[in-house]
């Protein structure tokens, strides 16, 4: 297998531009989806407290043998833990669920403006980071003012955010905030939680490549300099997701797939008008 590409966060740590995401995998497979993708190659897996699956991605991580060092593991502060202390405590309920020692990125999941709670939570992550528990820091649907308003407060920029991100929605404008200010894009829901699959562009691009649409996608984010991690429980398609580094679109291709772009195509909600 062609070797996996990275980015140079930030502060310096690398991350795999490529990993396995496992948002909506049942607890009870998660482990055994986890130690799939880690059979296939995959060296990155994106968990988060509110799916509710920590403790089976630790059981596949922990079963599937790969030597620690090699893995990126990421998990999020939900909603309902966000402040200062009540971070702290999230973070280590979700590091024993995993059954690890450090955790290497550790996200917001939402700003939730309505709480007025991030920069405190921000607080928390920065106090991880200093003791070393959590290698790189980030947010996860933070909009350009709340990047901002964190990075103001407390003089450290996060690492990363993950946002929803797919052909149809390219967040070009936050993605030119993130140049801008130095933080990593991540993309949830890359394929546009399937919708893309049948799209006849996608199939189009994909048969001049001999890939399937999904492949298609994935190399579009990553020609794009994204990070990309897709979903999925099905083996075969968690193969098939990472084979992806023997081929590029070129120029054509990626005018013809940014020309999808659509201003509504939002799929998840709103982080300036989530209430949750």
């Amino acid at each position: 297998m062609t070797a996996q590409p990275t980015i140079t966060l930030n502060d310096g740590r690398i991350m795999p531009q490529f990993g396995l995401g496992v948002w909506q995998t049942p607890a009870d497979e998660a482990a055994s989806v986890v130690g799939a993708a880690l059979a296939a190659g995959y060296r990155a897996v994106d968990t988060a407290a509110i799916y509710r699956n920590e403790t089976g991605v630790g059981e596949g991580i922990k079963s599937a043998g790969v030597d620690r060092a090699e893995l990126f593991i990421t998990t999020k502060l939900w909603n309902d833990d966000q402040g200062y202390d009540s971070a702290l405590r999230a973070f280590d309920k979700s590091l024993g669920k995993l059954g690890l020692e450090t955790l290497d990125l550790y996200l917001i999941h939402w700003p939730s403006p309505h709480r007025d709670k991030y920069v405190d939570s921000w607080k928390a992550l920065v106090r991880l980071q200093a003791e070393g528990r959590v290698g790189a820091i980030g947010v996860s649907n933070f909009a350009p003012e709340h990047l901002e308003r964190i990075i103001g407060e407390t003089g450290v920029t996060p690492a990363v955010n993950q946002v929803e991100l797919h052909p149809r929605f390219q967040q070009r404008s936050l993605r030119d905030a993130h140049a801008r200010l130095g933080v990593a894009t991540q993309s949830w829901s890359p394929l546009g939680q399937g919708k893309l699959l049948e799209d006849p562009t996608i199939a189009k691009v994909a048969a001049k490549h001999g890939k399937t649409p999904a492949q298609t996608v994935i190399r579009w984010h990553l020609d794009n300099g994204l990070i990309v991690i897709p979903k999925s429980v099905t083996p075969s398609r968690i193969r098939d997701n990472i084979a992806v580094f023997d081929f590029r679109l070129d120029a054509d291709d990626l005018a013809t797939i940014d020309g999808l772009n659509d201003a509504q195509g939002r799929i998840g909600p709103d982080p300036m008008t989530a209430t949750f």
